[in-house]
């Protein structure tokens, strides 16, 4: 969708968001757990008008009144202060800590090794997409105990690393990873657990379903 003449300003929270793209996704995810509601306006990064609205053309993007937000962890967390029912992070100072640094860690290890592997035909490096697939996938691998003995990502309650996660491994596939059934029997399950609550369906766009329809038509 073009923002040459974006719509009106509506009360509440608009959502500038990619049709398929694992960050945006999130927050999608996010807004869904949270039963929160919003006006969701598909576009994509290289929309020239993005840049009119945030400087990085960067997505997801949430407008709130005067409020512009263009970090998805940052979006994050400020939805789960601003609106407090079904809270995902915790208040613990804590256990709060260690979720923000899971976040990073997040951010700067799987999420940039999924950008190269996930990059468009025309600059995707198969060189640089081989070594991610091997070192996202040698991870997985190594970290499976992590998923075995919680039903979420090292909780017993779902959390804001769920809504992080999920939509990640929704994508191995695309990303061109297999993983071993057998030995990582505890991350399928942990996705299927994910993958079939209500808030994940209704969070994926048309097009994500279309592209992920295996991985949800048997839940």
């Amino acid at each position: 969708m073009s923002l040459e003449n974006p719509p009106s300003p509506v009360q509440g929270i608009t959502l500038y968001s990619h049709a398929d793209d694992f960050r945006s996704h999130w927050i999608r995810f996010l807004l869904a757990e949270k039963q929160i509601k919003y006006h969701l306006i598909l576009t994509d990064h290289e929309d020239e008008d993005l840049a009119d609205l945030n400087p990085y053309n960067q997505l997801p993007m949430l407008i709130e009144q005067n409020l512009k937000l263009f970090s998805p962890n940052v979006i994050a967390e400020y939805l789960d202060d601003r609106y407090r029912q079904n809270k995902l992070y915790a208040d613990a100072p804590m256990a709060r800590a260690e979720q923000r640094q899971y976040i990073w860690r997040f951010e700067q290890d799987w999420f940039k090794l999924a950008d190269s592997m996930l990059r468009h035909a025309d600059t995707l490096d198969l060189t640089q997409k081989q070594k991610a697939q091997k070192e996202l996938r040698d991870t997985l691998i190594s970290l499976t105990p992590l998923f075995q003995h919680f039903p979420f990502f090292m909780s017993e309650t779902f959390s804001i690393l769920d809504c992080m996660l999920a939509p990640i491994f929704l994508r191995l596939k695309s990303m061109g990873i297999e993983l071993p059934q057998q030995h990582c029997r505890p991350i399928f399950l942990y996705c299927h657990r994910i993958f079939s609550r209500p808030s994940f369906i209704k969070s994926m766009t048309a097009q994500e379903k279309n592209s992920y329809n295996e991985f949800i038509s048997t839940i």
